[in-house]
């Protein structure tokens, strides 16, 4: 008889696919997951930057959307897009940088890093670099202007559940360039030091609101995750688990595992105003999240800032417990 030691144990564990680790774990498809179903939106840009007629899609039921109508939640489907219209002083204008793709008798979203120019009686105007990213949540359409771009994502949706791991397909196409660009559409392009990666990152907050509508949450679960190269095909069954409760002993912790004190989530509170969600501590044992942050990008610098061409497919969204 082999004896396997608690070693040994853990270097077969190792070399195991996560998939076959969790075989025996119960499976929850989210909501529109599968990403085979995509909504339509069909918007006429204003006259003075072309005119053109732009279609939008987003993770939600078919049905045609046509006009400048602002898309904010929707009650079939938890998930909202980087696809999104702003209207400044009466100027219509749409970016597009998420796209529904075919995958076998089904679809699975595309997200790529961009640059969107909007041209003003056919000269250039204004240059901006926009990465693609789907998220569950919504937009506080439409857009009015370029400040506090987080301000306009309300991220986050109810969930009271404790899932031990998040599971996708994934493809991934990095550019490898050593450093990203800055391009917010006003002053020169600037160069960010640093790889530009696609990454997902899922957070379990414990949410309540005080009189004055001010919104406070407990972390009570964290997941970050930068996807390192590209990959040859598909990667099916990628499985990352939750950690749960105060991960600051690590001491390695980023921008998204940290708490968001000073560089908040948003929601809209009770009185329908969009107020920043400010973390002011870990859950503690026994707490029960009352929303779920979930969001997949193609870059991972914030607004504005990535490599042109970093693309990331997602599909089969879905918790493990």
């Amino acid at each position: 008889m082999i004896k396997i030691t608690k070693l040994l144990a853990m270097s077969l564990l190792a070399a195991m696919p996560a998939a076959a680790i969790y075989a025996q774990d119960k499976e929850e498809m989210l909501n529109c997951g599968n990403m085979d179903q995509w909504l339509v939106r069909e918007i006429e840009e204003s006259f003075v930057i072309g005119g053109n007629t732009k279609t939008l899609h987003e993770i939600a039921p078919y049905q045609v959307i046509k006009g400048d109508r602002p898309y904010t939640f929707n009650v079939k489907s938890p998930w909202a897009t980087s696809n999104v219209m702003a209207k400044v002083a009466g100027i219509v204008k749409c970016s597009t940088s998420v796209f529904p793709e075919k995958r076998g008798d089904g679809k699975c979203a595309r997200m790529e890093t961009l640059v969107e120019q909007v041209k003003v009686l056919g000269m250039v105007d204004i240059t901006v670099l926009a990465s693609g990213s789907i998220f569950l949540g919504g937009v506080d359409e439409p857009i009015k202007n370029t400040k506090n771009p987080l301000g306009k994502l309300m991220m986050g949706v109810p969930f009271t559940k404790c899932p031990k791991a998040l599971r996708f397909d994934y493809k991934a196409k990095l550019t490898g360039a050593p450093d990203r660009q800055k391009i917010t559409g006003f002053g020169k392009e600037r160069t960010v030091a640093g790889k530009d990666y696609p990454e997902v990152y899922l957070v379990l907050q414990k949410r309540w609101e005080d009189a004055e509508g001010n919104v406070y949450a407990k972390r009570i679960g964290t997941l970050s995750y930068r996807f390192p190269q590209s990959t040859d095909g598909w990667v099916n069954d990628f499985t990352l688990d939750i950690e749960y409760g105060d991960i600051s002993s690590r001491g390695d912790l980023n921008e998204i595992e940290r708490l968001t004190v000073d560089n908040p989530y948003y929601t809209k509170n009770s009185k329908g105003e969009v107020m920043p969600i400010r973390e002011v501590g870990w859950g503690d044992a026994g707490d029960k999240p009352t929303h779920v942050v979930l969001r997949f990008s193609s870059s991972h610098g914030g607004a504005y800032i990535g490599s042109v061409g970093n693309t990331l497919w997602i599909d089969n969204v879905r918790f493990v417990y």
